[in-house]
């Protein structure tokens, strides 16, 4: 058996603390073997710099992925080599520095975490069609599981791509939104789908921002930048995924806490 922890973005200061408060908590009661967490918004809620990379890194977490703020921290092009667990989106262009995939070896089996950035709603410059990607990837590719952190805006894109991979992989779980869904399955042939798994990050704030400065946007069409709380009650929100002898995907279990 594997049991795997799923952590959604991680945004600002206090989905940090909320991802080092919870961390030890779940190994200890669901015996916990990898962790994977999105980390796009890690840093300021706009990218990841390599000292919260180590950070979390320290926490426990096993391999980071991202998303859209990839390019939130001008250090991560820089400096990528440093950045040895990370997994940026496999459909971005080709000279991106980094990988868009990567296998682990636990408890003697291969974990295989693969990143894909959706294109329906996403301001991003270049990012291939994940479809296509995904498809050629795994023509040449075969972990004992291999989950797939979807950065995407739609629900239906989400879907569709998991039952595109059905039987192909071992999961499809979503990330963007920092809204976590209730829809945790297991399609037909086997692979398990999350259309989004939340985020951790101030639970007073909109999806991690400062509400005040998102309202102004939306009420008054007034562009401000976002800032992320750094005090007040903080949410953490993660899946974990448990798999049998045979390595098949049996029962998703949803995380949610909120805690000051």
């Amino acid at each position: 058996m594997i049991n795997i922890l799923f952590i959604g973005d991680i945004c600002g200061k206090l989905g940090r603390e909320a991802v080092k408060k919870n961390i030890p908590l779940l190994k200890e009661k669901y015996a916990i073997d990898f962790i994977v967490a999105n980390g796009e918004n890690t840093t300021h809620g706009r990218g990841l710099s390599y000292s919260h990379y180590k950070e979390l890194m320290d926490y426990g977490i096993n391999c980071i992925t991202m998303g859209n703020h990839f390019f939130g921290v001008e250090e991560i092009i820089r400096s990528n080599e440093k950045y040895t667990n990370l997994i940026r989106p496999l459909n971005l262009p080709e000279k991106i520095p980094g990988t868009g995939t990567k296998v682990f070896t636990v408890k003697g089996k291969t974990v295989q975490i693969t990143n894909l950035l959706g294109v329906s709603e996403i301001n991003f410059m270049g990012q291939n069609n994940p479809f296509t990607c995904i498809d050629n990837l795994l023509s040449t590719n075969k972990s004992d599981i291999h989950i797939i952190d979807f950065h995407a805006e739609a629900t239906g894109e989400k879907g569709a791509l998991a039952r595109f991979v059905d039987g192909k992989v071992s999961a499809v779980i979503g990330t963007h939104t920092h809204v976590q869904t209730n829809d945790a399955r297991i399609l037909p042939l086997g692979t398990g789908l999350l259309s989004d798994v939340g985020a951790c990050c101030a639970y007073n704030s909109i999806l991690g921002m400062n509400s005040d400065e998102v309202i102004s946007r939306n009420a008054y069409g007034i562009p401000k930048r976002f800032f992320t709380p750094s005090t007040g009650p903080k949410q953490f929100n993660a899946v974990i995924l448990m798999f049998n002898d045979e390595m098949k995907l049996t029962e998703f279990k949803l995380i949610s806490d909120i805690s000051q």
